[in-house]
């Protein structure tokens, strides 16, 4: 078959080898608290998380040989909770109110409650950090006076306002389900968006109320009214770290350090350094860790946006490329089976239709427990969704072979199988191609969600700017991602021209 991937010494690896070191990497011990191994420090997809997880690990790396890893942006909390469960993460920076409704499901639990939890499931916490970053409901000041909104309460008689919450907050024990019971709330204009955009359709005026949260350098920046809890719905968010118990000792007394030494208003500057003043989180946490005297000379060296820009090229080609070889590899046979197989066609077909429909994030959130964060989830959601267009055009390309064609290739003799190398796959080659080309395309745009998972690629800058409000960075990943997308396209455009003999 001419449309084998084949590939030269020395440059892109073999599908089959790929996929082993995939599921190598995916089986390899997790304990990561070894002498040999950096630390893996966690964070989530908002900037003090970011900022968190930045001085945990600038603070760790004083005291271990090895620099540890900041893992940033890792999704919610169920994707940490899960990554440090699994040992892909030894430390992220967490909320006592989300782990108690969250990751323990035992809404009302004290510090010491889920500190003795956790220690059951082999999870340290760390004393609280000094602020509560509880939830709130703001509003612009003016529509707050307008309308004479105080309190939380006072929303049942506005049933038409509109309400813009985080995609978390909408589905979370303690966010908007039980909000809306607790003070039985009429709104039905409720729709989930990230955090930062919120504060964007707020001041647009598309949007009259969102979820804060309650250490957000915006809050005072856009001079926003918060709506008084008068009935004290939402628990205490006091921050801490969560870690592996194996977690190396000078690095947990390096974290002790940290306790009690941020307070909100602390937290509402740090914030604002990163959001407003536009400063990196790494200088950020270097200049409070000095301050505070916890650790010095912890600077990490800036790259190049050369050198980023070529880093998250080839974190995307990897992500593409080991997805997409892994899909012709299972696919095409498949394609020809139900092709060979009318009555297993439907059967194919529809199972390959059913894993197009499950949505990314979900499907990523689902593969780490098997997979673990970074690229093995991501490819195995990829791979996945390159299922249905290279079966379904294989199929498609065998079935609509003209029977007469068919029929002449039978009456020279030729075995089936001869019959298939040489008469069915290349007349069906079109079809293959333009299959794999709509999976590549596919892979190349659903890649960018593999940041959430610690993939890399251009959804890394993509989700930056998007937290950070820069439009700059997020054309720093998109851009070259439609490029790539277009690259792609016009290589397998290439491709058939040197394959597919003209009026075939």
């Amino acid at each position: 078959m001419r449309i084998a991937l084949r590939h030269r010494a020395g440059r892109f690896p073999g599908a089959r080898v790929w996929i082993l070191a995939s599921g190598l990497s995916a089986l390899a011990p997790s304990s990561t608290a070894t002498a040999n191994k950096p630390l893996q420090i966690g964070s989530k997809k908002f900037t003090e998380s970011v900022i968190l997880g930045e001085i945990a690990r600038a603070s760790v790396g004083a005291v271990t040989a090895a620099e540890p890893t900041h893992r940033r942006e890792l999704g919610g909390t169920q994707v940490l909770w899960k990554a440090l469960k699994r040992g892909d993460v030894d430390v992220y920076p967490e909320y006592t109110g989300t782990i108690a409704v969250e990751v323990l499901r035992e809404p009302g639990l004290g510090i010491m409650a889920i500190r003795d939890k956790l220690a059951q499931m082999g999870v340290g916490m760390g004393a609280p950090l000094g602020f509560n970053n509880t939830y709130a409901l703001g509003l612009q000041k003016e529509r707050a006076n307008a309308l004479g909104l105080e309190r939380v309460s006072q929303l049942r008689d506005h049933a038409s306002l509109r309400f813009g919450f985080t995609a978390e907050f909408m589905e979370r024990a303690d966010g908007w389900p039980g909000l809306r019971r607790h003070y039985r709330l009429p709104q039905q204009d409720v729709r989930g968006l990230d955090h930062d955009l919120a504060y964007r359709g707020l001041m647009a005026g598309t949007l009259d109320l969102i979820d804060l949260y309650s250490t957000d350098a915006e809050i005072s920046y856009y001079g926003l009214s918060v709506l008084h809890d008068d009935q004290h719905y939402f628990p205490s968010y006091e921050a801490v770290f969560l870690y592996r118990k194996d977690l190396p000792t000078s690095a947990k007394h390096q974290l002790a350090r940290i306790a009690g030494r941020i307070d909100a208003e602390t937290m509402r500057k740090l914030n604002a350094a990163v959001k407003l003043a536009g400063h990196s989180e790494q200088s950020v946490a270097r200049t409070f860790l000095e301050q505070r005297g916890i650790a010095a000379g912890t600077a990490v060296a800036a790259s190049t946006w050369q050198a980023t820009l070529l880093q998250h090229a080839r974190d995307h080609l990897l992500l593409v490329a080991v997805s997409l070889s892994a899909g012709i590899v299972v696919a095409v046979p498949l394609g020809i089976l139900a092709a060979r197989r009318l009555r297993l066609a439907q059967v194919v077909l529809a199972a390959c239709s059913i894993l197009q429909t499950i949505p990314s994030l979900a499907l990523l959130v689902i593969m780490i427990p098997l997979l673990g964060i970074g690229a093995p989830p991501a490819i195995a959601a990829l791979f996945l969704y390159s299922l249905l267009p290279i079966v379904r055009n294989t199929y498609t390309g065998l079935v609509n072979i003209e029977a007469p064609l068919l029929e002449s290739a039978e009456a020279l003799g030729l075995h089936r199988n001869a019959r298939l190398r040489l008469i069915e796959l290349p007349l069906a080659t079109p079809s293959i191609l333009a299959g794999i080309k709509t999976a590549a395309v596919i892979n190349v745009g659903t890649a960018t969600l593999g940041a959430l998972v610690g993939a890399g690629g251009f959804g890394q800058p993509i989700l930056t700017g998007i937290r950070l409000d820069d439009t700059g960075l997020i054309m720093q990943g998109a851009l070259p991602a439609a490029a790539l997308a277009l690259a792609v396209q016009w290589s397998f455009d290439l491709v058939e021209r040197r394959l597919v003999r003209p009026g075939r």
